[in-house]
């Protein structure tokens, strides 16, 4: 029986761990042993599998394409792939001996702002929750969903179930986020890129928001952003293993000793090369990149790496955005080219700030490589390259090589 004094700690585990019987055991004794160490479990869940599994998300698309034309019905298709684990790993935990309830997004309080397909979670009532830890109940909660002011459900984007955990923390007031996958923690690299890679032991909350921005899978960025926000203790764990895993660190606690702590990495980017047009007189052409700038942001389109250059604008944006992006500068009467087959290489460390010749090295260890870099932009805790595709694991590979981020 869980107490209701006991300190809750949210439990999120992805599609590869609930997707077999193997799995769902092994979540079950975690969350035994959670029970044993006086904690109260709540339980996140994504749905099982990845594409062509059962019910995956790919796969339960698959049955009607992509239904463009109902965003609403698309979603709630979406949604019962996490309303099947949690029935699923509810029935795991009983059948261990444990008392377990599954819940739907709506039936755990979470609200969201109501966009179909990638909505915020606005807030979270959680009495029905908190009722239910008290009386000695594991909550087993349907990640990646939540319900609009109108009732209709909505579902938080790809890989959401992430930041379902990590609002549920905030709101739960719990002691710590764990969320479980079939790797160690968070990575150097991604593996599939290079050797040597290494599991962190320890990153920056702000060092983690800024590689989800960049292309690191391993945590949804929106949770990223709220473990950086609220300061959650959050730690990046493997179903399968004892491996301690990843701490997240809040920034105030943790100072990192090197400049760099990883490489990360975004395909499929285009290129935008635009000829501004002003009115005379008009520095920088000022007026003819806002006309940009607010011509794109009406029309939903993502600009990254923006670079004003003389007499042109440059920026980036997604493959699949390019065209809606070129349609829009048509509108505006503006001349552009593009360039494709490009891919975005980002170091990222809170300890570069401030510190000088990081991007000296960079630039030194990737004409070493032979990288061609097209554009640059940099924050206090990234530098990021633009780079041919066909140059992109060369890049991976010369900086984590050369910033010694991992076990050579």
């Amino acid at each position: 029986m869980l107490s209701q004094t006991r300190p809750v700690v949210v439990m999120k585990f992805g599609g590869t761990s609930v997707a077999e019987q193997s799995g769902r055991r092994a979540i079950a004794k975690r969350v035994a042993s959670t029970i044993e160490a006086g904690q109260a479990p709540v339980i996140v869940v994504s749905a099982m599998g990845r594409a062509g599994a059962p019910y995956a998300t790919d796969t339960l698309l698959g049955l009607v394409g992509d239904l463009p034309e109902n965003l609403r019905e698309r979603d709630l298709l979406m949604a019962t792939g996490e309303v099947i684990s949690a029935v699923v790993c509810a029935h795991e935990l009983r059948a261990s001996g444990i008392a377990a309830r599954a819940y739907t997004g709506a039936e755990a309080g979470i609200a969201t702002e109501g966009a179909y397909g990638s909505s915020a979670i606005e807030e979270i009532h959680p009495g029905t929750l908190l009722a239910a830890v008290r009386s000695g109940i594991v909550p087993v909660i349907a990640g990646f969903q939540g319900v609009a002011k109108d009732g209709t459900l909505t579902t938080l984007g790809r890989g959401g179930s992430d930041t379902t955990a990590c609002a549920l923390g905030v709101a739960l007031e719990a002691d710590a986020v764990e969320i479980y996958t079939d790797v160690d923690g968070v990575m150097s690299t991604d593996p599939r890129t290079c050797d040597g890679v290494r599991v962190l032991e320890r990153v920056r909350a702000d060092e983690l928001f800024q590689m989800a921005r960049h292309g690191a899978r391993i945590v949804h960025t929106p949770a990223a952003e709220l473990a950086l926000a609220s300061g959650l203790a959050v730690r990046v764990k493997n179903t399968f293993t004892d491996h301690p895993g990843t701490e997240i660190s809040n920034i105030a606690a943790y100072r990192p000793t090197e400049v760099a702590t990883a490489v990360t990495h975004v395909d499929n980017v285009a290129r935008v090369c635009v000829a501004l047009s002003a009115p005379e007189g008009t520095p920088n052409h000022m007026a003819a990149q806002a006309r940009v700038y607010r011509a794109m942001a009406n029309a939903a389109v993502s600009l990254d790496m923006f670079t004003p250059a003389g007499d042109n604008l440059l920026f980036s944006v997604a493959r699949d955005a390019l065209d809606d992006a070129c349609a829009v500068l048509d509108t505006l009467d503006l001349a552009n080219e593009a360039m494709t087959d490009l891919a975005k290489v980002t170091l990222v460390g809170a300890g570069m700030h401030g510190v000088p010749g990081v991007m000296a090295r960079m630039s030194e260890y990737l004409h070493d490589a032979g990288v061609t870099v097209l554009q640059t932009a940099d924050s206090h805790t990234t530098i990021s390259v633009l780079v041919p595709a066909k140059d992109a694991l060369a890049a991976i590979r010369a900086l984590h090589r050369g910033f010694e981020l991992g076990e050579y």
